[in-house]
């Protein structure tokens, strides 16, 4: 009977009224399919930048340089230059460890082109 159903209708349908994937791997039936997971991302670590005070640094050095690496306005840059002066040390922005590492490098170059004996780190956040 299912033969003669499949003769009147003309159409490929099986035993079990599926029809024919000729074009699908295994008929299409009985396929899975696998979703990947999308590896977790941890954020990256955030490093800080300091700079640390001396007796020999002239001050406006120093508002240049946070100025001029960190984008600092003349007003914040000398706020925190002000704070360096008075408690030994402050923050000049927090950033990506390659970030960070780069602009400690550009302030520790450039202090050292111009004779002064100003220091600049990181530490993790």
């Amino acid at each position: 009977m299912v033969d003669e159903m499949s003769d009147e209708r003309g159409d490929d349908m099986d035993d079990d009224g599926f029809g024919t994937y000729g074009d699908i791997p295994g008929g299409g039936r009985n396929t899975a399919v696998v979703a990947r997971a999308k590896p977790k991302t941890k954020k990256p670590s955030l490093y800080r930048v300091l700079v640390l005070n001396d007796d020999y640094t002239p001050m406006e050095f120093v508002v240049y340089v946070l100025e001029r690496f960190f984008n600092k306005t003349r007003e914040g840059a000398t706020r925190i230059m002000l704070h360096v002066h008075q408690s030994g040390v402050g923050v000049c922005g927090i950033y990506s460890y390659e970030v960070a590492e780069t602009k400690v490098a550009q302030v520790l170059d450039l202090a050292r082109r111009n004779q002064h004996p100003l220091q600049c780190t990181m530490e993790k956040e």
